[in-house]
């Protein structure tokens, strides 16, 4: 099956639409969709969502752009939260977590301050609990990995990458994926194209990251896990391999990354 592994299908975006798209996800072979959780409010939100649905799971986790609001509060119920959630097959990591120095206002002294301090106490929350971390590294891949490399997590994806190819092999040196999506189907979005062509196939994993991140065939509509085969179909042209490879591929190097997905999925 193809293995959406970041979808953010809770999203006003779509509105009553996310057990109908999941449905038709399916039906065009995306048997698991991990929806990764961006703020504290939302933690109840994506495991009512991934509970109601038979190929979905999701993570908990507070994403770089909420963490302006969030309090050390907040950090502490996520800790109380991943540790009752253990119980819940369908909780698979932690995230989407990460730093984000692309937005302006993301990148004053004191908010790069907060975001870090943040992502170093949500590794150590996935680090004791020996979970995988769904992360956000826009225009930050060197200083994730700097406080991936000092806290060790269990592993985690890299998503959305679109860093250089010393950092692409920093992070699988760390035992990271790296996600690729809608991005690398622009002709136009050559660095990207060529990490997906040249890298190792058993580094990558396919994402949406809907409704962000359209693919070329989309843009600039709404993205769905729908795109999911067209994204891996285009992947596996890239590479001039057989769709089916792709899929095979990324489904093993999904759960090789998250093994309490592997456990769901049995």
């Amino acid at each position: 099956m193809w293995i959406d592994t970041h979808c953010h299908l809770d999203a006003h975006e779509f509105g009553a639409e996310s057990t109908d798209i999941a449905r038709r996800a399916e039906e065009l072979g995306v048997g698991m969709i991990v929806i990764p959780a961006v703020a504290r409010d939302n933690f109840d939100v994506v495991r009512k969502l991934a509970g109601g649905l038979p190929n979905a799971s999701y993570a908990l986790g507070i994403h770089p752009i909420y963490v302006p609001q969030a309090t050390d509060d907040d950090l502490a119920e996520l800790r109380r939260q991943v540790e009752a959630s253990l119980s819940d097959p369908r909780f698979v990591a932690i995230g989407e977590i990460g730093l984000d120095f692309f937005i302006p206002m993301l990148c004053e002294p004191a908010m790069r301050e907060k975001q870090e301090r943040f992502l170093r106490e949500q590794l150590r929350i996935a680090r004791d609990f020996d979970l995988p971390v769904l992360t956000h590294v826009r225009r930050s891949q060197d200083q994730v990995l700097k406080h991936v490399r000092q806290i060790r997590p269990a592993g985690g994806i890299a998503h959305a990458f679109n860093g250089s190819f010393q950092q692409a092999k920093a992070f699988i040196d760390a035992g990271f994926h790296l996600g690729f999506g809608g991005a690398m189907t622009f002709t136009r979005a050559l660095q990207i194209r060529r990490l997906a062509v040249d890298l190792p196939l058993e580094s990558i994993v396919l994402e949406t990251d809907a409704p962000d991140i359209s693919p070329a065939w989309v843009h600039p509509g709404r993205n769905s896990p729908e795109q999911l085969p067209a994204i891996g179909a285009a992947l596996a042209e890239m590479r001039a391999l057989d769709p089916d490879a792709v899929r095979a591929a990324t489904h093993a190097n999904a759960l090789a990354t998250m093994p309490r997905l592997a456990a769901l999925l049995g």
